[in-house]
């Protein structure tokens, strides 16, 4: 159920406040983030909710029925966690879908033939109407390295894999990201027909991870697919020993739907004494097809609703006014976070103020602290919590990168103090993007664990943050 009893102590202490008339909240910090944290362990919801999710919604791709469904089951569950109102951010999304072929192989010069794992990166289009493309391999590590090479009519490999040296693999996706987003127009510049792109992962095995892709205007587009790091690896080694290119085939029957009419999913809070201040909350609902969505960002979402739920259930009554917020397209054009944060500038022409806003985008692994985009002042303030949340485990408090449908709010001024969940990532990207993101794969005590913390910073942002 929703409402739990209080404690008996903090039961007293706001029939205190109410006897003497009051509406500050007496306990403090350390006390309430203890509350939170029993509420979530106890009787938390999110893991339940999740399942609700992923298996009777399933994939929220944007421009999808299902992500239609998403959407309005968001709205359901801010309204039965008793938020003041609930409505829908209308957003323009793109419409795409992977479509139900995605083959290919690679075949020596002696005739073997080795199958390829592949599917169709986000945003591709598809091979031609007869089926197959076929052409030589072309294998390279950078982008830039196809500035001095011929490849006309092949096929090109992109296989640098993600750094095992850096131990945030967040750092290390994002250094091979580029072959991903900007691999099938640097290829096709060079002349190629098509793309096989290494499937970001340190995992070595055979599913591959899909992703968005950002063709160039002024470059024909061709087809681009990821393929699984074996693959990649055994393409590699057998091209380097080859004494003729290898030939590679490839079909995929993805499609350009144009765009839909979906939306962010809000629920507001009003805040009892700023209501004109606003703190934000949020998880995108959208995620990729081939899973189900349930780190990236299936989590993030149930850790939103879970918050709501839990302050709640504490008897908390916000001093600002907090938003709830499941943002619709982070995946592949994040115009939900854009759209927001344009609606966020004009509330601040009307009187409404952004003061802080934090995202859940790293998945359901047990939680280790946060990274904020902020001005000194709004780091200091957030590690001067150090104290309060060392209990928990939650010990980082990092600079930089506090998540993509947040990010847009740098914009606003005064600029808001940002930040982003970081949990332990280490398996994160062995699941990002893949067939095995999906609900089984996710521990309950880790989400729940990311659940309270993300209803404790909100707190602790709400108490704390400065007046002026």
């Amino acid at each position: 159920m929703m409402k739990r009893k209080m404690t008996w102590m903090s039961l007293g202490l706001l029939v205190l406040n109410v006897a003497a008339g009051q509406t500050e909240d007496l306990r403090t910090d350390s006390a309430l983030v203890r509350e939170v944290f029993s509420e979530v362990l106890a009787h938390g919801e999110a893991h339940e909710n999740l399942r609700v999710l992923c298996k009777d919604i399933g994939h929220r791709l944007s421009g999808s029925r299902s992500a239609d469904r998403a959407i309005a089951w968001g709205q359901a569950m801010m309204d039965q966690y008793g938020a003041d109102t609930s409505y829908i951010m209308p957003v323009t999304v793109p419409a795409w879908t992977r479509g139900d072929v995605a083959e290919a192989s690679a075949t020596g010069a002696d005739g073997r033939v080795m199958p390829l794992h592949i599917t169709a990166l986000g945003g591709s289009v598809p091979t031609p109407e007869e089926g197959w493309i076929e052409g030589p391999l072309l294998v390279v590590r950078q982008l830039d390295a196809l500035d001095t090479l011929d490849a006309r009519g092949h096929i090109v490999l992109f296989n640098r894999p993600m750094d095992p040296l850096l131990i945030n693999t967040g750092a290390a996706y994002g250094g091979a990201f580029d072959q991903r987003g900007g691999g099938a127009s640097a290829a096709a510049k060079a002349g190629a027909i098509g793309v096989l792109v290494r499937s970001l992962t340190h995992a070595l095995d055979t599913l591959p991870h899909t992703g968005s892709l950002r063709y160039n205007a002024d470059i024909p587009r061709i087809p681009a697919a990821a393929i699984s790091t074996v693959d990649a690896s055994a393409l590699s080694q057998a091209s380097k020993a080859a004494t003729s290119p290898l030939t590679v085939r490839m079909r995929m029957n993805c499609v350009d739907l144009g765009t839909a009419e979906q939306g962010n999913v809000i629920g507001e809070w009003r805040g009892s004494e700023r209501p004109d201040e606003i703190i934000t909350l949020g998880g995108h609902l959208d995620s990729w097809d081939i899973g189900e969505g349930a780190h990236d960002d299936g989590s993030g979402v149930v850790h939103t609703l879970e918050a709501l739920r839990a302050l709640k259930a504490v008897g908390y009554t916000p001093q600002r006014t907090m938003r709830f917020v499941l943002f619709i397209n982070e995946e592949n054009g994040n115009r939900g976070g854009k759209k927001y944060a344009q609606v966020a500038a004009e509330e601040h022409l009307e009187g409404l103020r952004h003061v802080a806003a934090m995202e859940s985008d790293a998945g359901g692994f047990v939680p280790r602290g946060v990274r904020m985009d902020a001005l000194d002042s709004g780091v200091e303030l957030v590690r001067s919590w150090a104290a309060t949340l060392e209990p928990y485990n939650l010990h980082y408090f990092g600079r930089g990168g506090a998540g993509v449908d947040i990010g847009p709010l740098k914009e606003l001024e005064p600029r808001p103090l940002l930040m982003g969940l970081v949990p332990d990532g280490q398996r994160y990207f062995d699941l990002h993007h893949s067939s095995q993101d999906v609900w089984e794969n996710v521990h309950k005590r880790e989400l729940e664990l990311g659940a309270a913390t993300c209803a404790s910073m909100l707190l602790l942002l709400d108490r704390n943050l400065p007046t002026d």
